[in-house]
């Protein structure tokens, strides 16, 4: 499989690097961008520098490069995950501002119909932000709280990272065992 991961900056920078590290061992071919944003939250929110999130990808690109393969629709690609994403992305795809390489891969999701995993990680929401995300799921996006389940009894934040991580690669249909699905015992 081929994925574009995109992180923006919102809180949440430990799900993508779990997700990087869960794409990275099912040896999934994965195209990086990170804002500029994501850059300061990941050094905010793990002490880590951009590296960590480049080392775990097949190919990053800079927000900025939108001369880049991947911002065009001939780009051949399984699906893109945006995690986490801001209320300023979703605003931006939905209205087709695509001033960044971000905004330009996930509107070439949504014209050619491929999987978009928008991973919002607000909280609260306004009503603006509601009716942004209502709308994007109408045109195609998979809308994705990162909200973690307790099922599966966590014991530490990385059973957590571990268990969004999973959600996404299910979403974008790669098979794994991040977490312990649903089911009584």
């Amino acid at each position: 499989m081929r994925i574009i991961v995109a992180v923006t900056g919102a809180s949440g920078a430990n799900y993508a690097l779990a997700l990087l590290k869960a794409l990275k061992a099912q040896k999934v071919e994965v195209h990086l961008v990170v804002s500029e944003w994501a850059e300061e939250v990941l050094k905010l929110e793990t002490g880590k520098k951009i590296s960590a999130l480049k080392k775990l990808a097949t190919k990053s690109y800079s927000n900025k490069d939108l001369a880049a393969s991947i911002s065009s629709s001939s780009f051949l690609v399984d699906g893109m995950i945006i995690l986490p994403a801001s209320i300023k992305t979703c605003s931006e795809i939905l209205h087709a501002h695509t001033s960044s390489l971000i905004t330009r891969c996930a509107d070439n999701m949504l014209k050619t119909r491929k999987p978009l995993v928008v991973g919002f990680r607000e909280t609260p929401l306004s009503g603006p932000a509601l009716e942004n995300l209502w709308k994007l799921s109408i045109y195609g996006a998979i809308i994705f709280p990162l909200s973690p389940g307790f099922y599966s009894k966590p014991k530490k934040i990385a059973d957590l990272e571990d268990f969004i991580a999973g959600k996404a690669m299910d979403l974008l249909g790669i098979s794994n065992k991040n977490y312990d699905r649903w089911g009584r015992k």
